[in-house]
């Protein structure tokens, strides 16, 4: 209950403008998270989570440097992970997430970096 009284005709005005507000917000968030992420490549989303050891954009010091090396160096790199041939730390871990289709995408915008 609102602290300030108002009478049922306020309160009839208000419910409506209330809703149309709400649905113009969600209407206009909606189309701002949209333009956003389709603005933005499907590998670089998914090589987001490679930043944290590889560094942004796949160019950190420390690990491997992904940036450069070919998509089919990088994708089969991941599908070894993935199916466990490099043993079960980490990156097997990692790449045990994405589907098929994720690792090409990522692969394919990580060799896009130089």
């Amino acid at each position: 209950m609102s602290p300030f009284p108002a009478s049922r005709a306020a309160q009839r005005l208000t419910r409506p403008a209330l809703a149309a507000c709400a649905l113009a917000a969600a209407a206009m968030t909606s189309a701002a998270q949209a333009q956003t992420t389709s603005n933005v490549p499907n590998g670089r989303l998914l090589a987001s989570n490679c930043f944290q050891c590889h560094g942004t954009n796949g160019k950190g010091p420390g690990f491997d440097r992904l940036a450069g090396q070919s998509a089919s160096s990088i994708y089969n790199d991941l599908k070894e992970f993935q199916s466990g041939q490099e043993g079960n730390g980490i990156m097997a871990r990692h790449a045990m997430g994405y589907t098929d289709a994720q690792l090409q995408a990522l692969s394919q915008w990580l060799s896009t970096q130089r």
